[in-house]
């Protein structure tokens, strides 16, 4: 499966380009860029809220998630805690992770995000530390450094990756970010390991291009290129398509495309959404590899809102493993249903999948209630598996 080394394995990532607004951010170059874009402007603006979670997944034990947000003059914190019923009945913290940030003045944004996690004795301990600092100019060129520290578990910091980027405006509609990645060597220095070169523009016919090149050193210590990524996005009224293409270096020393993702999303005119989204790979379960690529899977999602809530239904296709000839079957079903009341939101996900008679059987039953006030808001569609 030729999943791309850019992206997270568990993530389908032509899924989320459909599913987001991406169109209005897609020139952000990463997290940090959009949220200093988003907070250049220091905000006095002062508040707080605390929101808890309740979670329960069929043969599992419960959970409890708590998040709170305060906000008071340039300085926000974020905190969220998450906690697992324990043999006495009684709810046990399990993790933390704290995000501060603070708005330095117009151009400067600094932010430290700290996990902490629970011992066997009830104490929390800090596991990891992640500091940035985010840096615009007038032109709209960015400058993002992130370090990241882990705990050695004697309480003490040792850094284990560092990441710096530059945005640059190249014209009103092209964008180009550099990111290289530092990790540290057989010394403990930190030494160039991974370097991204990103290349987006925009078109007037509401069509965005990413080019997003991969490169890692070679034994002479020199850049070379190890994937190339190229997403094409275009919106057409309520109708957004998608295409992606994955290429590594072959044996000939070019690049051979290994994998494409095509997706589509339509809006009727009640507001109901289809997306569909076909992942096509050089190799497929039970068919010799010959260079070309075959349809591996097809995820179709449809979703539909109302006032009281949302619901999102979605049906994974894939080969039938005992007759390769035959084309698609749905493999997995999923439901996911939100309903809003004045006193929170409450959850449900369903997810079943196919026997090897053919059946289909619940196997994963989530339920969360909230007792948050819904917020109007771009629903993103469940995960294919529960987490």
């Amino acid at each position: 499966m030729a999943l791309s080394r850019f992206d997270n394995p568990t993530g389908a990532s032509l899924t989320k380009f459909l599913i987001k607004p991406l169109i209005s951010m897609i020139f952000c170059a990463g997290v940090s860029v959009c949220a200093l874009a988003q907070n250049a402007r220091p905000n006095t603006t002062n508040d707080s809220s605390t929101a808890t979670t309740q979670t329960s997944v069929e043969n599992t034990s419960p959970s409890r998630t708590t998040e709170s947000h305060v906000r008071s003059g340039n300085k926000s914190v974020e905190k969220q805690t998450v906690e697992a019923l324990g043999p006495n009945g009684q709810y046990q913290p399990a993790s933390e992770t704290e995000k501060e940030t603070i708005h330095v003045n117009a151009t400067t944004t600094r932010t430290v995000v700290r996990s902490y996690s629970w011992d066997v004795n009830g104490q929390r301990n800090l596991q990891q530390v992640t500091e940035e600092e985010a840096r615009s100019s007038a032109s709209g060129d960015v400058e993002v450094v992130r370090t990241s520290s882990e705990s050695d578990g004697n309480g003490n910091l040792q850094v284990v990756q560092r990441e710096v980027a530059d945005t640059r405006t190249i014209s009103p509609d092209v964008q180009e970010t550099k990111t290289t990645t530092y990790l540290p060597n057989g010394n403990g220095d930190l030494t160039p390991s991974l370097q991204t070169r990103e290349l987006q523009k925009r078109s007037a016919d509401h069509r965005v291009e990413v080019k997003k090149t991969l490169l890692q050193p070679n034994s002479s210590g020199n850049w070379k290129v190890a994937e190339v990524k190229e997403s094409t996005i275009k919106e057409d009224n309520k109708a957004r398509t998608s295409e992606e293409r994955i290429s590594r270096p072959d044996s000939d020393g070019g690049l051979s495309e290994v994998s494409r993702t095509v997706g589509k999303e339509t809006q009727s005119a009640a507001g109901e959404k289809t997306t569909t989204v076909e992942t096509y790979f050089t190799n497929a379960p039970g068919v010799a590899a010959d260079g070309g690529l075959r349809l591996n899977w097809q995820v179709t999602t449809v979703q539909k809102t109302d006032s009281g809530g949302k619901t999102t239904e979605q049906q994974r296709m894939q080969p039938n493993p005992n007759d390769t000839n035959g084309g698609l079957q749905v493999s997995t079903r999923t439901k996911y249903t939100v309903r809003y009341a004045a006193s929170g939101t409450d959850e449900t996900k369903t997810i079943q999948e196919r026997d090897v008679n053919g059946a289909f059987q619940v196997v994963s039953v989530e339920t969360r209630k909230s007792d948050q006030a819904p917020a109007p808001q771009v629903q993103v569609a469940p995960s294919e598996k529960p987490k």
